[in-house]
């Protein structure tokens, strides 16, 4: 008996945003090598290859932590480090819209496909992720939806005070 392929996991977050502008939070958002300035744990992402907001490009981000992580004793010298290279498939500025995939990494992400959107609103705006991948192992899809709904929460956050501190 074959086995069969799991079918992948979809998700999406969104996280709404009551001032800023779409307009305002897109360029935050467009720059794709700039993703540490606002995930929460990231610590690294730079550009390895081509130009940020260019299809083709590719980042690495490292340092995150998620939901399934080993609870870090005390007594280890060293914890693990979690770490991806992105790549920018596609982007729409005017539709405010870009895709991404993992293309490696150590966390499992297999044929991770992901889009995000700003969406304009009469007051403020929506920023909607969009999320697909193969199961996981050591996962379970609401651990996914907690690690990137927590983090688009305060991603947003990070932005809108980002946005106030530039008019005061």
């Amino acid at each position: 008996m074959a086995l069969e392929k799991q079918l992948k996991w979809e998700g999406k977050a969104s996280a709404e945003l009551k001032g800023p502008k779409a307009e305002q939070i897109w360029p935050l958002l467009e720059d794709f090598f700039g993703l540490h300035e606002w995930f929460p744990t990231l610590t690294t992402c730079h550009g390895v290859e081509g130009t940020s907001g260019v299809a083709g490009c590719v980042r690495f981000c490292a340092g995150f932590k998620t939901p399934v992580d080993p609870k870090s004793d005390q007594n280890q010298d060293q914890e693990k480090v979690n770490w991806t290279k992105q790549k920018l498939l596609t982007i729409d500025p005017a539709n405010m819209t870009y895709s991404y995939s993992i293309i490696d990494g150590n966390v499992g992400f297999n044929s991770y496909i992901s889009t995000v959107q700003v969406v304009p609103k009469d007051a403020g705006c929506t920023i909607v992720w969009k999320y697909e991948v193969e199961p996981v192992e050591g996962w379970r899809l609401e651990d996914l939806d907690l690690f990137i709904g927590t983090g688009l929460q305060v991603m947003a956050s990070r932005m809108e005070a980002s946005l106030q501190l530039q008019v005061e």
